[in-house]
């Protein structure tokens, strides 16, 4: 790959695959939607910030919810507010575009500067949700007729998309995003990921932590398995606590930020007799 092509690099905090890295070059340079998948606490919507962070963008997030349409992510016409400051005699009411208000694409197709545009969960959305979004995508504009206007991307913005892998996705729409897979980190980039976050971090607690929670993953039957997120909070709740750590597999002190479910507390109850 060409120095001019290879823009995004890993930096600060954020630790990622030379795969992955090689594809989020790629996507950018092809103007290509960057969709990625994986379980959840992989890194999916922190890749958007790092590419943010390293290209010097803003980060513009819509986040997805089971109720958004892909309208929200383009405009919204006020009409009831239009219709009370008619009823009211305020003035301007004739200029409909005072009552249009830009959603996430629209601020990112009308920014000043190139942004990175992260799409956060779009998997949890209804079917049609990533096939309404075909045309925008592709073609960098969406029409508003209520103003007869067209909106067309100033600079294209660098679109990340994420999912939790929950529900497939339209083959349509796979077809003209880049794919990556995030795969769960192994105990080696686990290990770069936890010196990232903690650079004084002692050896012996690394090596505790990373059997414990790796013990925790492969062996027992969770409803949620513990993500990196959790894992970081549990360390940083291990120092802050002076708790021992010197058998966190066989104590397992502090469990509750590594699991969120009652079932799967309830299990480590049954196995430790207890939990600190």
């Amino acid at each position: 790959m060409t120095d001019s092509i290879y823009r995004f690099k890993s930096a600060d905090n954020y630790i990622i695959s030379d795969d992955l890295m090689v594809t989020a070059n790629i996507a950018i340079a092809m103007n290509k939607p960057l969709l990625v998948k994986g379980e959840p606490g992989t890194g999916k919507t922190a890749l958007a910030e790092a590419i943010a962070r390293s290209l010097d963008m803003d980060l513009i997030v819509w986040s997805i919810k089971s109720t958004t349409k892909a309208q929200d992510g383009l405009y919204q016409y006020d009409v009831v507010r239009r219709l009370y400051d008619s009823e009211l005699g305020n003035e301007g009411v004739e200029d409909i575009s005072r009552y249009i208000k830009l959603g996430k694409i629209g601020e990112a197709f009308t920014s000043d500067r190139q942004c990175v545009l992260l799409i956060d969960e779009i998997d949890k959305a209804d079917l049609e949700f990533p096939n309404d979004l075909l045309w925008e995508l592709d073609r960098m504009e969406f029409y508003i007729p209520e103003t007869d206007e067209t909106i067309k991307a100033k600079n294209p913005p660098v679109v990340v998309i994420t999912s939790n892998a929950e529900k497939e996705l339209p083959d349509a729409f796979l077809r003209r995003c880049a794919f990556h897979f995030i795969e769960f980190p192994d105990q080696s980039m686990m290990r770069d990921i936890i010196l990232a976050h903690y650079p004084d971090i002692e050896e012996s607690l690394i090596s505790q932590v990373l059997d414990a929670f790796f013990y925790v993953r492969e062996y027992f039957d969770l409803k949620k398995k513990p993500s990196t997120s959790e894992l970081l909070d549990w360390i940083k709740a291990l120092r802050l606590s002076g708790l021992p750590t010197d058998s966190l597999r066989q104590d397992m002190p502090l469990a509750g930020f590594l699991l969120k479910k009652d079932e799967d507390l309830e299990q480590f109850r049954n196995t430790y007799g207890g939990l600190r």
